[in-house]
């Protein structure tokens, strides 16, 4: 296998290319998404969600630390690398693999940690090997994107993965409605590790020649440090909510908040996935000392992901009680949290974008602000909830739960605009250029998705089914055709209409019309 990486010139098509396959990865991890979060709903419920729930979240936080940040540091490895890429990232798993054999130990031995209910069953213990596998998907499909393969990630983590555990979990219901989520979960990581392995052998081949090297794998760690905190700090900010809300609300209203956050999560798996194929473009112009393209591949990004985020956001969250019904109607009660859970994935947009350069031009003051972030969240998170508390309100001690799990998502969509202002200014004053991807046409466009959304939940309640089946695409198509005529400019819809022949190139800053 020859050893390659991407070119100069080739990044902007890069970055549009991912952008397009990003999109349509979201419409398949919507369709795959869905009848797991039904079946979990309807035949599990919400006490056995919800102890679900809080297990995967130690186990995935777990799993972020064993992968050593490579999943951003290992294109800065192997931009820089003087040895075949093949045996680079043999380095990079070995080191994923020795992380997640010290953190799949220490969960087995204290698996209190996974279950602090206290209620562990048969196998429960055994949960945290699925580490190795979550932590070698994410190391692969990093190497995979390194070489613009976004579409293995793609593959991997919007068909192999949903579909694995959505029919693992249907099949289990018979076999074991306990343990059934859990098994489904473990079948479809393994699945997806598997997926992932075979596509960097066919990419990469095997690593001719290599060697274990104990210095190399431990500068590795080291160097990456700042990058495996950044990357914990992100994922824990989505998690930190369901943690906190599992020590002040019942298992049942963790259950009901997870539904909620796992279809808002959807378009933070646009947001995320991402940042492999930012990070070679980001490091091969930062080599070359251009700050001024990186500022302005930041600036684009940004404004592709807060416009597909918030068309999805308004998609989702305008026929909310529709879409947490679906699921079951014992979740119609989450859907004020959806809504704010929506809303903070635009804002979170611009700190995600500016992140994937920070984390290479002041990863420490980049550290800083998240772990701001995270004690922002912390903060005002348990401040709400204790405040509703004290003021016994609502009345009903049941709403009052439903209405601290809504108050969880509106200390991360502040917590989350903090880090966006913070970040997003640091990285300009770095690059001495704007890198905001806000332009003015979304607010024409989220007029618009608003209008068609609205008008299909005042239809009667016999007509529900059509605020999904129709209203979800309308409001899409809505959203997007303002975007495609008021907000992108000539070079954007070249970008996402590109020939061979041509060689577009990015707009200047505050070039749209508003």
């Amino acid at each position: 296998m020859t050893q390659a990486g991407p070119g100069p010139g080739d990044d902007i098509a890069a970055l549009a290319k991912g952008g397009r396959t990003n999109f349509f990865g979201f419409l398949l991890r919507l369709v795959a998404r869905l009848p797991f979060l039904f079946i979990a709903g309807r035949y599990y419920g919400p006490e056995l969600l919800g102890r679900f729930a809080y297990a995967i979240i130690v186990i995935e936080l777990a799993a972020q630390l064993a992968t050593l940040g490579l999943k951003r540091g290992l294109a800065q490895q192997l931009a820089h690398a003087e040895r075949p890429h093949a045996c680079v990232v043999a380095d990079g798993l070995l080191a994923a693999f020795i992380a997640s054999a010290a953190a799949s130990a220490v969960l087995m031995v204290f698996p209190q940690l996974m279950f602090p209910t206290g209620q562990i069953h048969g196998a429960d213990w055994l949960l945290p090997l699925v580490i190795f596998g979550i932590a070698g998907a994410d190391v692969a499909l990093a190497a995979l994107a390194y070489r613009h393969d976004v579409a293995s990630t793609v593959h991997v983590r919007a068909i192999v993965e949903p579909w694995t555990i959505s029919i693992a979990a249907g099949a289990l219901i018979f076999l074991s409605s306990r343990d059934g989520l859990i098994i489904a979960y473990v079948v479809s990581i393994v699945a997806g590790l598997l997926t992932a392995l075979w596509r960097l052998y066919r990419s990469y081949g095997l690593p001719s020649g290599w060697r274990p090297n104990p210095a190399e794998l431990m500068a590795v760690a080291r160097q990456n440090v700042p990058l495996a905190a950044a990357d914990a700090i992100e994922w824990g900010s989505r998690r930190l909510d369901i943690a906190i809300l599992g020590l002040f609300v019942a298992p049942y209203y963790v259950g009901v908040y997870y539904v909620a956050q796992q279809v808002a999560s959807l378009p933070q798996k646009l947001k995320t996935s991402f940042d492999p194929i930012l990070a070679p473009v980001i490091t091969q112009k930062l080599g070359e000392g251009d700050k001024a393209a990186v500022a302005r591949q930041v600036r684009q990004v940004g404004f592709w992901i807060i416009a597909a985020q918030a068309a999805i956001g308004l998609s989702l969250g305008i026929p909310g009680e529709a879409v947490m019904g679906l699921v079951g109607p014992a979740f119609v009660g989450g859907t004020a949290a959806l809504a704010f859970l929506l809303a903070a994935e635009v804002v979170a947009a611009t700190a995600a974008v500016s992140e994937a350069a920070l984390v290479y031009v002041a990863r420490h003051r980049n550290l800083l602000i998240s772990m701001l972030m995270l004690a922002t969240q912390a903060v005002l998170t348990v401040a709400i909830i204790l405040a509703l508390r004290a003021a016994e309100w609502p009345a009903d001690p049941e709403r009052r739960q439903a209405f601290q799990a809504a108050g969880a998502a509106i200390g991360l969509m502040l917590a989350l605009g903090l880090a966006s202002v913070l970040k997003a200014n640091l990285l300009c004053r770095i690059l001495g250029a704007p890198v905001q991807g806000w332009r003015w046409s979304l607010v024409w466009a989220g007029a618009a998705a608003v209008v068609v959304g609205f008008g299909f939940t005042m239809l009667p309640q016999a007509f529900e089914w059509a605020e999904l089946a129709l209203g979800v695409p309308l409001i899409l198509l809505a959203f997007g055709f303002v975007v495609w005529k008021k907000g992108f400019t000539r070079e954007d819809r070249a970008l996402f209409r590109r020939h061979s022949n041509e060689e577009p190139s990015l707009p200047p800053p505050g070039s749209a019309s508003p």
